[in-house]
Formats: C-alpha cells, sequence, structure tokens
C-alpha cells in the first residue's frame, strides 16, 4: 500500500487487519502502522476512526493508542533535559517524525469534541492523555480558546433541563469530560512554583465560579445519581491539584462554600443496597465497593481536607502571607469537619461499611486534630470512642489478614513489609494515632490504654485454651510493640518489660497459633534493647525461642525470626557468645530463608550477623560470597516483577561487601572469590544498564578487590573497560562511584595500565582521559563530580611518573580550562583540586609542566592564585601537594626558568614555608584534638542517657509544638516561593560545594615522601648551588617567614636524626 495516498478507508482496513491471525495480513499492516507518523493528516483520520461508534471497538482503541503515541513522541522534537540533545526516535535514513503545524491545529480542534462525545472509559481515557500532551505544549499561549471551550460546555450543559433523557444523558456525558480535560490541564500545574503557576490561577479565576455551582448541585439532598457522583469526583480532583502545593487566591468568603461541599460529601449517607434508599444500588464486593463513585467522592473530600489541615491548621507554623487564613482554618473550618469524620469512622463500629481509604484518611484528619486545641478540646470527650472501638479493632488482623498468613505467606509478608501502606492501610494509621495520643496528650491516655492492653493479655492468659481471643492479643502486642519507644525510656515502664516478655510474649514463641508466634518475634524487634536483670538465663532463653523459630513451618514466622536476630545481636549484651557456636548453622538457615523469598530485611539481618562475627566469618567467606552471588542472581531474573526482591538483590551485594570488609586483613582470600564476584561485576556493567539499580553495589565491590590485594588478576583487568562503557552510555551520574577502583587499578598496576587497550584498541589512559574530558566539558556534571575527575588526571600523574610526558598538554589543557571556570568561584574547592593536579605534574617533570604553562602564558596568574588559594587548604592531600609540586621547581636552575617564574620565588618560597608550618603545627596539634573529640562525645552520650521520653505531652489548651514539622514548613514555602532548586531543598544549599571527604584517604607513592625533609633538602640543595641568587631570594623574604624556615630546618635535621638511630 502507498502510504503517501493512505485515506481514512485505507487506515481502518489496516488497523482491522492488524488483529489478524493470518501474518500475510497482519505483517502489511504492522508496517503500515509503524509510519503513520511519517503520514500527514494521519492523526485526524485515527481520530476519525476513533470517533466512529459503527466501528469495531478494538480498532477504535487500537486507533486512539497510535494517536496518544504519535502526538506524544512527534508533537515536538524530543530534547534531552540532561545533554540538550534531540531524542527523537528515527527509522533508518529518515528525520525525526514531527506534525505540522497544519496537523497539530486540526488535532486541536477535532480532539476536543471527540472527547467531550467519548462514553467508553478506556478510549476517553486515551483522549484525555492526548489532550494533556497537546496542552502541554501548546495552552496557553498557542491554545487561548481551550479554556473558555471547555467552561462554555460545564456551564451550557451544567444547568438544569427538561429536556428528554436521552439529551440529559449527553450533556452529563459532555460535562463530565470537560471536566476530565480540564484536571489534564490542571495537573500540569500541581508542582509548579508560585512563579510558574499563573495559567492556573486564571483557571482557579475563571473556573471554581462555574465549577462551585455544580458541586452543589451534585450533592444536594435530592440528588444520588451516580452520574452527579462522578461529575463531582471530577470537581474535586481539579481542587485538590490547583490547591496541591500552593493555595490558590481565594479569599476565606469565597473558599467557604467549597468547605460547605466538601463537609456535605462527608456527611452523606451511603446506605447498603438492601435497605432500597438512596443512592441505591451500592455494591456487595470489596472490590466494587471501593470503586463506587460516592465512596471515591468522600475519599477525594476527606483527602483535600486532610492536606488542608496538614498545611493550615497550625497558623504558627503557616507562611506569612497565609496566616489570617491559617487562623480562619484552625479555629473555624477543622473543629466542624470533626463530626462528620468521627460519624463516618463510627460506621465499622456500628456494623456498616466503610472503605479503608476512608478510614485511613479520617484517622489520619483525627491525628492532626490532636497537635490542635480547638479541635483536641472537641476530641477529648471521645478518647475512648477513638481508642478503643475504632482504633484498637483498626489495628487487629482481619480474617482476610488470617487467610492470607495460612494460605498465601507470600502475599502475606508482601503486605505487611510494603512501605506504600502508610497511604492506605487503616491499620498503620491507627497505629500512628495511638502512639501520637501518647506522645502529645499522654496524661488523657497512657494510663488507661496501658490497663486495657493490659486486660486483653490477661484474659487471655486465663481463658480456656478453646475460648482464648488470639486476635484481640496480637493486637495488644502490635499497640505494646508501637509504644516501644516510649515504654523503654521511662523508667516506670521499663522496669516491668522484662516480666511481660518472659510472662506473655515466651509463652507465644510455641503457640499453636501461627500468628502468634510471628507477632512473639516481632516484639523481640521492638524490645531488643530491655535490660535483663537475671543472671543471662532469659536472653539465652529468648535467642533459643527465636533460633527455632527460624525453621518455623510458617514462612511469616521465619522472616521476623530472620529479623528479630538481628536486633538481638545490635542490642542485646551477651547475644554473640550465644550465638558463635551455632553460626554454620544460622547462616544456613539465613541462605533457606532467602531462596524462599526476596526480602531486603532478611539479608539486611544476615549483614549484620556477618558485620558482627566479622572476626569469624573467614572459614565461611568463600561460601557466603558463592551463596549470595547465586541468591542475587535469583533475585535478578524476578526482580522486574518483584520489587521485593529487587531490594534484596541489592542487599545481597551489599552483604558480599560487608564480607569483604570483615576479611580485609586477609586479602589472599580475595583471589578465591573472584571467580564468583567477577562475573558478577561484568554482569551488572555490561548489560546497557538493565541493572544500573545496582551499578553503585558492584562498584563497591570492584573497590575491595583492587584495594586490599598487592596486585590485580588478568580477570578482574576485564571489569576496567566495562566501566568505561558503563560511563559513557548510561552511566554518567556515577563518576563519584567509579573513581576509587579505577585509581586503584592505577595505582596497584601502572604499568599494565599504560600498555593495556580494549577490544577497540583503546588504550586505558586515553579511556580515563576521555571520562574526566567529558565530565568537565558537561554542564550536567556538579561541581563534585568535576573534583572527582580531576582527581583520575592526578592518579596518573603521580603513579606513572616519566612515562606520559606526551599526555602533559591535555593535563594542562582540561584543569587550566577548569581553574579558568573557577576564578571568581567564591568557594575554592574546585580550584584547590586544580592545583593539586598541577602540583602533581610540577612533581612529576617541573621543567615540562613550566613550559606548558608559559606555551599558554599563564605561568604568572596561576601562581598568583595559586599562592593566594593555599590559605583555604585545609585537607592533607592539597597541601602535600602544593608543597612537593612548587618546592619542586626550586630544584632547577635558576638559569632555566621563567622570568615570571624566577620573580616571583620569594612568594613561592613564603608559600610553601607557611603550608608545611601549617601542616607540622596541625599534626603535632592532632593528637590532643582527637582526646578532646572524645571526651565531648563521652558526655554527650551521658547527656542522652539522661532525657527520657516526655510521654505526658501537652495540656487541653497547648497546641503540639514539633521543630521537625516547623522545618518542613519552611521548607515548603520556600519551594513555593519560586527559584528554589529542589535539589537544594533536598540537600541543603551548599550540596554541590561540600568539601570531599576522602581526600585524607588518598594513597599514592608521594606518600613516602616527607614534605618538611623534601622542602627542607631542596632549599639547602639550592642555597649550595646558587648561593648569590638564593641570598638575594633570603633578603626578599620578610622576617618571619626567615624564622619559620629555620625551625623548619631543625625540626628536619631532629626528624634525621630520629631515622638514624
Amino acid at each position: 500500500m502507498n502510504v503517501g495516498a493512505l485515506n481514512v478507508e485505507d487506515l481502518h482496513l489496516a488497523l482491522q487487519q492488524s488483529f489478524s491471525p493470518d501474518p500475510s495480513l497482519r505483517g502489511p499492516s504492522e508496517e503500515l502502522i509503524k509510519l503513520l507518523k511519517y503520514v500527514p493528516g494521519a492523526t485526524i483520520m485515527l481520530l476519525q476512526v476513533t470517533a466512529e461508534k459503527q466501528v469495531q471497538y478494538e480498532v477504535r482503541q487500537a486507533a486512539v493508542i497510535q494517536l496518544k503515541n504519535i502526538c506524544k513522541e512527534c508533537w515536538v522534537e524530543r530534547v534531552s533535559a540532561v545533554t540538550g540533545l534531540p531524542i527523537s526516535p528515527t527509522e533508518e535514513g529518515k528525520p525525526p517524525a514531527m506534525l505540522s503545524e497544519q496537523d497539530k491545529e486540526a488535532v486541536k480542534t477535532v480532539l476536543l469534541e471527540t472527547l467531550l462525545n467519548e462514553s467508553d472509559k478506556s478510549i476517553r481515557d486515551l483522549l484525555a492523555e492526548t489532550l494533556h500532551t497537546a496542552a502541554v505544549h501548546e495552552y496557553p499561549d498557542k491554545w487561548p480558546t481551550l479554556l473558555p471551550l471547555l467552561l462554555t460546555t460545564i456551564q451550557t450543559n451544567g444547568a438544569n433541563t427538561q429536556e428528554g433523557a436521552t439529551t440529559i444523558d449527553q450533556k452529563v456525558l459532555r460535562v463530565h469530560n470537560a471536566l476530565l480535560a480540564l484536571r489534564k490541564i490542571v495537573k500540569r500545574y500541581e508542582y509548579k512554583s508560585k512563579e510558574q503557576r499563573g495559567p492556573l490561577d486564571e483557571i482557579v479565576k475563571q473556573g471554581f465560579p462555574l465549577l462551585l455551582p455544580l458541586a452543589q448541585r451534585s450533592i444536594a439532598p435530592d440528588e444520588h445519581s451516580l452520574e452527579a457522583a462522578t461529575c463531582l469526583r471530577q470537581i474535586l480532583k481539579i481542587f485538590w491539584s490547583s490547591s496541591q502545593f500552593y493555595w490558590p487566591q481565594i479569599d476565606a468568603q469565597q473558599i467557604e462554600p467549597w468547605f460547605d461541599v466538601l463537609q456535605a460529601v462527608m456527611a452523606k449517607p451511603l446506605p447498603e443496597a438492601f435497605t432500597g434508599l438512596e443512592p441505591r444500588n451500592q455494591p456487595t464486593s470489596i472490590e466494587e465497593r471501593n470503586a463506587w463513585p460516592w465512596w471515591k467522592v468522600k475519599k477525594w473530600a476527606i483527602q483535600i481536607m486532610n492536606r488542608l489541615f496538614s498545611r493550615y491548621g497550625m497558623p504558627n507554623y503557616a507562611e506569612e502571607e497565609l496566616a489570617s487564613f491559617a487562623k480562619y482554618f484552625s479555629n473555624t473550618v477543622a473543629p466542624r469537619f470533626l463530626m462528620p469524620v468521627c460519624e463516618t469512622l463510627n460506621l465499622r463500629p456500628s456494623g456498616q461499611f466503610c472503605t479503608d481509604r476512608v478510614v485511613h484518611l479520617c484517622l489520619s484528619y483525627v491525628d492532626l486534630a490532636v497537635e490542635l486545641v480547638p479541635t483536641y478540646k472537641l476530641l477529648r470527650p471521645h478518647l475512648d470512642f477513638l481508642l478503643y472501638q475504632v482504633c484498637f479493632p483498626a489495628i487487629c488482623l482481619t480474617d482476610s489478614d488470617v487467610d492470607a498468613f495460612e494460605n498465601d505467606p507470600h502475599e502475606f509478608v508482601r503486605k505487611e513489609n510494603s512501605i506504600l501502606s502508610d497511604y492506605y492501610d487503616p491499620r498503620i494509621s491507627a497505629i500512628n494515632l495511638i502512639t501520637d495520643l501518647v506522645k502529645h496528650r499522654g496524661r488523657d491516655v497512657t494510663q488507661k490504654l496501658l490497663v486495657f492492653l493490659n486486660d486483653c493479655m490477661q484474659r487471655y492468659a486465663t481463658a480456656a485454651p478453646d475460648q482464648r481471643n488470639h486476635i484481640e492479643k496480637d493486637g495488644a502486642f502490635l499497640a505494646l510493640g508501637s509504644l516501644s519507644d516510649m515504654l523503654l525510656s521511662k523508667k516506670k515502664y521499663s522496669s516491668q518489660l522484662e516480666g511481660l516478655l518472659v510472662n506473655s510474649v515466651f509463652p507465644d514463641f510455641n503457640s499453636p497459633i501461627g500468628f502468634l508466634r510471628y507477632r512473639a518475634c516481632w516484639m523481640v524487634q521492638r524490645f531488643s534493647s530491655v535490660q535483663w536483670t537475671d543472671d543471662g538465663t532469659n536472653l539465652r532463653n529468648l535467642i533459643q525461642f527465636v533460633l527455632l523459630r527460624l525453621s518455623d513451618p510458617a514462612l511469616p514466622v521465619q522472616i521476623e525470626a530472620s529479623k528479630a536476630l538481628r536486633y538481638l545481636i545490635e542490642e542485646a549484651k551477651g547475644a554473640e557468645d550465644t550465638l558463635l557456636p551455632v553460626l554454620p548453622q544460622l547462616l544456613s538457615e539465613y541462605f533457606r530463608i532467602m531462596n524462599e523469598i526476596g526480602n531486603d530485611e532478611v539479608v539486611a539481618a544476615l549483614q549484620t550477623i556477618i558485620d558482627k562475627f566479622g572476626d569469624h566469618i573467614e572459614p565461611h567467606s568463600i561460601a557466603l560470597v558463592t551463596q549470595l552471588a547465586t541468591t542475587f542472581d535469583n533475585y535478578v531474573e524476578v526482580g522486574d516483577d518483584d520489587d521485593d526482591a529487587a531490594m534484596a538483590a541489592a542487599q545481597c551485594l551489599e552483604c558480599i561487601s560487608t564480607v569483604l570488609k570483615g576479611i580485609c586483613e586477609r586479602p589472599d582470600l580475595y583471589r578465591h572469590l573472584e571467580p564468583h564476584l567477577v562475573p558478577l561485576i561484568t554482569k551488572i556493567l555490561g548489560n546497557d544498564g538493565d541493572f544500573l539499580e545496582y551499578l553503585e553495589y558492584a562498584l563497591d565491590i570492584l573497590t575491595f578487590l583492587t584495594y586490599f590485594p598487592d596486585t590485580i588478576s588478568p580477570q578482574l583487568w576485564e571489569c576496567f573497560p566495562l566501566v568505561h562503557i558503563a560511563f559513557e552510555h548510561y552511566a554518567f551520574d556515577y563518576l563519584s562511584l567509579m573513581v576509587t577502583p579505577l585509581d586503584n587499578f592505577i595505582v596497584k598496576d601502572p604499568r599494565t595500565f599504560l600498555c593495556a587497550k580494549n577490544s577497540e584498541g583503546t588504550t586505558y589512559i586515553d579511556l580515563i582521559f576521555n571520562m574526566v574530558a567529558k565530565t568537565l566539558g558537561e554542564d550536567r556534571a556538579s561541581e563534585q563530580e568535576c573534583r572527582k575527575a580531576l582527581s583520575l588526571l592526578m592518579s596518573v600523574l603521580l603513579n606513572c611518573k616519566g612515562q606520559v610526558d606526551h599526555y602533559l598538554p591535555l593535563v594542562n589543557d582540561i584543569t587550566l580550562a577548569k581553574l579558568g571556570q573557577q576564578v571568581k568561584n567564591k568557594n575554592p574547592l574546585t580550584r584547590i583540586v586544580c592545583f593539586q593536579v598541577l602540583g602533581a605534574a610540577l612533581w612529576y617533570n617541573s621543567l615540562l609542566e613550566l613550559q606548558e604553562l608559559e606555551k599558554r602564558v599563564v605561568t604568572q596568574q596561576v601562581f598568583s592564585q595559586w599562592i593566594q588559594d593555599s590559605d583555604k587548604m585545609e585537607k592533607w592531600l592539597p597541601r602535600k601537594l602544593s608543597v612537593l609540586g612548587l618546592t619542586s621547581i626550586i630544584l632547577l636552575p635558576t638559569s632555566s626558568l621563567p622570568q615570571t617564574v624566577s620573580s616571583s620565588l620569594p612568594r613561592v618560597i613564603a608559600a610553601v614555608v607557611k603550608i608545611t608550618e601549617n601542616m607540622k603545627n596541625d599534626a603535632e596539634g592532632g593528637d590532643e584534638a582527637e582526646e578532646e573529640d572524645a571526651d565531648n562525645i563521652e558526655e554527650e552520650e551521658e547527656e542522652d542517657h539522661g532525657e527520657e521520653y516526655e510521654d505526658e505531652g501537652f495540656a487541653e489548651d497547648e497546641d503540639v509544638t514539633d521543630g521537625d514539622h516547623v522545618a518542613y514548613v519552611q521548607a515548603l514555602s520556600k519551594l513555593n516561593q519560586g527559584g528554589t532548586d529542589s535539589s537544594k531543598l533536598l540537600f541543603g544549599e551548599d550540596w554541590d560545594q561540600e568539601d570531599d571527604d576522602d581526600a585524607d584517604e588518598y594513597s599514592s607513592p608521594i606518600d613516602d615522601v616527607d614534605e618538611l625533609l623534601f622542602m627542607s633538602e631542596t632549599l639547602k640543595v639550592a642555597f649550595m648551588r646558587e648561593p648569590e641568587v638564593y641570598q638575594q631570594v633570603q633578603r626578599a623574604l620578610s622576617p618571619n617567614t626567615v624564622e619559620s624556615c629555620q625551625k623548619l630546618f631543625a625540626a628536619a635535621e631532629e626528624i634525621k636524626a630520629k631515622e638514624t638511630k
């Protein structure tokens, strides 16, 4: 088929035949569909097929999918945010496909009308996503009619009408779809700063006055239709997106009706279907109830109120310009919502249904209300209801939980360890509310709550075995464990914890009820630091109980037991003595559990054992690493489909690093581990970024293997070019982690480094220079990454002395270019690293380096800036390289020095003397400083132990104050004000300018050079070689410099005298 002559009938046929089982029909159709993005007018034809209701549904769906993909790919040239280069896919021999302006205008005209009339949810959502793509690039500047068209549709179709049912249904559909489109536009600005919200403010200004009456009609007492609920849901989602990150410019009077709507939504009864009451036909299955529009509307209403409460519920924390609104909200709005929230929470205790999500959000709202005086005063009379009728039942296991424990243990473990549960699980929000009540309002709840929990345990202990309420006891343990921080920190409670564990928890290790054995292991984690008062028997018994549960028939119990041992090892004194004799069996049990399920906390527990028993790991190291490498391979095979397995795989690699750390004093063992680890490293490095999430750990392992052994094996050298490939293709941002193993390669075997080549014939040294040049030439590289890259040049010069003369010009090109960029930077860190490289170059060959500087006519500027920045050098490495490099100049006869250097000799020598003197003084004062730091740490620890958990909390008439909350709100405020880099919000103002913390650990041949002796000997030789010249230099030195120089000479003589003894 001629693509250029394509018409809508041909397109319909091609889409239809793409579903054919006949390859001769399907193949050509699929090829034609791939080329649609190059066909002018194809998007309009796809829209025509999509809009035609008589067309087969699957064909319509295929058409809209192609439309969405083409618009997303071809609306504008796609450019990498990092490189700024085009990333549009291209067919061989074809330029990137781009929609013409004519096609864009046609799509905008037809797309909106097609969306407004579409009743099928799947097709409608795809059309809405296509509209979002167009709006991102066109609205508002190139599509100014979009908002007026949507608002007109809402206004003209949303009014009450007496027309026929079919007409009304069509109007409701158009209103709903217009709201859907409006949400797509608003969502674009959801997280924008204040300065970037201009279009959103205009939408709020024009749209909210139209949306409010529609919302009011949708929640009217006599309105119960699902159509009203679906429209109201879209309106609330628009409200959410409009207020997500910054409060829209609406005063209290204008917003009050919106709060009326939200309150009405929360208060609306949703009766069971069998009652026949409105709204009728509530589904009966949990899944269908969760998706029912009226429950969705309630979820959005309480979600909005939670967000507003967390932002504006505490006037003292609100932004200054919103202080009056926050005061109005806290005194008026927040209290009035407590009644519908508490009525909603009463649904389950009264035998009615409520979705988990709504319960979770209501409990979160009450949790916020605990902190505020106006709302807490209203809550205080109802604390018993909240704690014992709402929260405690919510934290207890449900029948489905017990069923999952017994019949689907993997799902039970996944659910219990899900990090997303904080956002939807009522059990988590109930626990949070209990702990916050105890923390903030302890005087009102703590004693009564503990009595209640103790009664639960006493009832269980005294009841006949067949009458025991196992779920109630599990809930009591969960509540007590959640309060462990408070209980352990208060003497009046901590003294009773040993008895609690022995009398109530110990028996459950052998309970016939699996989830009680599970909970017993969990309780050990929460109370692992309890102080045992007996002769150690209780602790030994506890460890034996936990060890037995490692082989429990229930998988969840095994996992909790493996995690419990970690806490006992870290916290309980004497645990090591009990576990050491069974270490081999213990390791075997952990690997058996790890083979059963991927759980990162289990692997973390194994890592703790390996770390704690490091002195005893050597005999097991090879078996450990072999098993961990095998387990890693097993996990990554399912990692794409199992997030838990992916995290456990990463933990396996971290565990391998722990083993390597534990045997670092036996580097000979590393050779036996390489056959297992090198394939693992090459697998991660050589898969085009498929294993990017594991790259950091692989580089860490490579660092161990290249650092501790005296030599590097040929097999390990195979990893070197793979590091470069990773950097070049997908791991540019990982350079900082690559530098250390690369440096190890250079230090350990410079000869192989200089001679070896990759598969394309490029030498390894050229690969290094390529990485350095690329890093310093890319705008996306941080200054810290640039400094790391420059350190590789320094390593080459220091470790390959006399062998890389022809690379000196390139070293200077790279380093001086970076130095020139940094001259005016107030932060000197990058300049200092540039001077480290130049110092290494002078140490390498001072004559050649001076010639390079002279070629570029920068000698005087470089030395002037170097001497100026020498006062700002705090680390050992830049100081030492400055001394060695600048002193190396003095080794040359003055006749061979450039005039710019010879005239600056007094300044150079003065700088060298000052740096050397500072290094000497710091070295002599180091021991005293360490002793003082140790004393300070000890005093701080004593102070920390003296503090107790403040469980009495705040009085009824006091707002809860929280420093962390203040910091959070202030950070958000800064971001809202615009112009704030999100990286600075996360990492601090100077996150990219922090000093590199590994400079003092750098190892190279200059370690064997004493800078004081080198400086002293070089100056003496220079004076003897050219006495007249250096007498003139000495006269140009200040008396203080001369005096310091003489003291350094004397100190050098003392060192030499000690060495000769």
